[in-house]
């Protein structure tokens, strides 16, 4: 199993630190959140907490998440970069192909590319986007960003997206992977369909046992139970060696943790007390579990 660092809400200036400090203690990978703006008022539910909630603020600190990545990759030489989850529903998915694309060069080709639909209506339509038929769009948008980050020159003609013959250049010199988030059944059909694994939001073990129950069945549905395919799991109520040897067991690939919340540190902690916490967790934990693999 492998083992990623969310550094999600932490200040800007802290990235790069915590970046070279997760590849230094044996992390796999950095996860990215993703959030455009901070409206006053929304008129729908943020759909991952119980109440609705935002679980954020206005001071909230976010960067987006591609020059994040770009900006991590430059301090490291092994660890991976991925979103966790992008929304592509309030994005152009031709500029957005273009980012990931030179996100790809500049990292050496360690990005992936979570990728959601989108909750908040303000930031479609504040961002020129329709917020009805958002899934559909989101199909199409994955279809355009797969073709243009295959390379060579393309042209597409759909319902909600056309373009004439481009290129963009340089192409990935590997396959950027699409992983997909949203625990509906269109969305697990999607991640089945077209992505190479499914990414959580916080999920307890019991429901995320089941996800992946369905996963599975999806997969075998579509004739795709052989092919690699990521789980990348937050699990809200599985913890330290035991609780992650759990979430493997029921088919978990990768987790996704903040290891200063363990020790009771919160997101705007020193960078300092952080680094220490990663140090103890790879330690504690990621040591240990390969270990009781091998």
């Amino acid at each position: 199993m492998k083992f990623t660092l969310s550094v999600a809400l932490s200040p800007l200036d802290q990235l790069t630190e915590l970046a070279a400090a997760a590849e230094e203690c044996g992390f796999d990978a950095i996860a990215l959140p993703d959030s455009l703006f901070y409206s006053e008022t929304v008129t729908a539910d943020y759909p991952y907490t119980p109440d609705g909630s935002r679980f954020w603020d206005e001071e909230t600190p976010w960067a987006d998440p591609l020059v994040a990545s770009a900006a991590m990759g430059a301090v490291t030489s092994r660890i991976r970069f991925y979103t966790s989850v992008l929304k592509l529903g309030s994005r152009n998915p031709v500029l957005l192909a273009r980012q990931v694309g030179s996100v790809a060069a500049l990292t050496g080709d360690r990005f992936g590319l979570g990728l959601g639909v989108g909750w908040s209506p303000e930031e479609f339509r504040w961002c020129g986007a329709p917020y009805e038929q958002r899934g559909k769009r989101v199909d199409e948008a994955i279809e355009v960003l797969r073709l243009i980050l295959g390379g060579g020159m393309v042209e597409y003609h759909g319902r909600f997206f056309d373009f004439g013959k481009l290129r963009m250049s340089p192409a990935p010199r590997e396959r950027v992977p699409f992983y997909i988030g949203g625990h509906t059944e269109v969305a697990l059909r999607r991640a089945v369909r077209v992505g190479d694994g499914w990414a959580s939001a916080m999920m307890k073990f019991d429901d995320l046992r089941s996800t992946i129950q369905r996963l599975r069945d999806l997969r075998a549905e579509y004739g795709r139970e052989a092919e690699p395919f990521e789980i990348q799991a937050v699990c809200v109520d599985r913890f330290g060696l035991d609780g992650y040897r759990e979430q493997a067991d029921v088919g978990v690939t990768d987790v996704i943790t903040v290891p200063w919340v363990f020790d009771g540190h919160g997101f705007d902690a020193p960078v300092s007390v952080k680094k220490d916490s990663i140090a103890r967790f790879a330690d504690e934990i990621i040591t240990r579990f390969e270990e009781g693999r091998s």
